[in-house]
């Protein structure tokens, strides 16, 4: 590889570039040209540190499932893991919320807006996806695996259970982009908490068990979320003092 490919800042900078695009003006607008300037850098930028557009984008992909993998990561791991499990689905969609284009290119489902699989083409197989695909998925199989291991639910395969709740969670928030439920008042509370509680009281969970831990996932993130727009609020008094 050389030298100029392999610099880590400057690649950081494309690729942060390109995630901004895609959420102030979308994938249609992700380019060479659009992708360089906005890094300041020149038009040729792309190619000499990634080779192209779609090596760029893959590395784009690889970034946002590490930054879901980073979100898994600060739901701890505590002695309920119903609770664990419901914080992540909250974390998922919180991360789907930030960037809804940077989602679908982190899943494929859009690269320079059009969808990229056509019906019939087979999905990569576990083996193919990206490291960083599986440092997130592996921390949803571990949670279900403390699951099964504390009787919480029928002795099921822990990877099963995963592939259930990743499905009903994407599901959810692919659904909840597309604004499926503008109607909804609070469509987390209402629909994609109660939906992941149905499916763990029919792995065999008791369900008010199932109610009280989610419940008290529900307030953790509320919490959470207070704290960080306090933050968010102080940083711009202080922006604007200066």
């Amino acid at each position: 590889m050389s030298t100029a490919r392999s610099n880590p800042d400057v690649r950081a900078r494309l690729i942060e570039a390109t995630i901004r695009l895609l959420a102030t003006t979308g994938p249609s607008e992700v380019k060479a040209r659009s992708v360089s300037s906005e890094a300041g850098l020149s038009t040729m930028g792309v190619y000499t540190y990634f080779g192209g557009v779609p090596e760029l984008l893959q590395s784009v992909a690889d970034e946002g499932l590490r930054r879901l993998a980073a979100a898994f990561e600060l739901v701890p791991d505590t002695d309920d893991p119903i609770a664990d499990l419901c914080s992540m689905a909250l974390a998922h969609r919180e991360v789907a919320r930030r960037n809804p284009h940077l989602y679908d290119l982190m899943f494929g489902l859009s690269i320079h807006g059009r969808y990229s699989l056509s019906w019939g083409t087979a999905a990569p197989v576990s083996s193919e996806r990206s490291p960083a695909f599986k440092a997130a998925y592996s921390q949803l199989v571990k949670a279900c695996t403390r699951l099964v291991d504390g009787n919480y639910v029928r002795k099921i395969d822990p990877s099963l259970i995963a592939m259930q709740l990743w499905s009903a969670v994407h599901g959810f928030v692919m659904l909840e982009l597309a604004d499926h439920f503008a109607d909804v008042a609070d469509p987390a509370l209402k629909i994609l908490v109660p939906m992941c509680n149905n499916l763990v009281v029919g792995l065999g969970a008791v369900r008010e068990s199932v109610e009280s831990s989610t419940a008290t996932a529900i307030a953790e993130a509320a919490s959470l979320e207070g704290r960080s727009a306090r933050d968010r609020t102080q940083k711009s008094g202080k922006a604007r003092a200066k």
